[in-house]
């Protein structure tokens, strides 16, 4: 696949398709490491840690079906 390099504000551009995008297992606003090797520039899906929130969204924005639970009165020695 060939694409040009296109001037982009003050930078430079270039753009993806889709099914490029779809091959590679990119999404818009994925997060991609940029390295040169050997003359060639490499882009990588890198990993974005996700807040305990942007998890919870994907179970409707519950964090589980937890309840309080009761573990009756102190039989040894716990501290309470």
């Amino acid at each position: 696949m060939i694409t040009q390099v296109k001037p982009w504000g003050n930078s430079q551009g270039i753009r993806l398709s889709k099914e490029l995008m779809t091959l590679a297992g990119i999404q818009n606003n994925d997060f991609l490491d940029i390295e040169v090797v050997d003359g060639n520039i490499i882009l990588k899906k890198t990993f974005k840690h996700r807040t305990l929130e942007e998890r919870a969204e994907e179970f409707g924005g519950k964090l589980g079906p937890y309840d309080e639970f009761e573990w009756g009165e102190p039989i040894g020695r716990e501290g309470w």
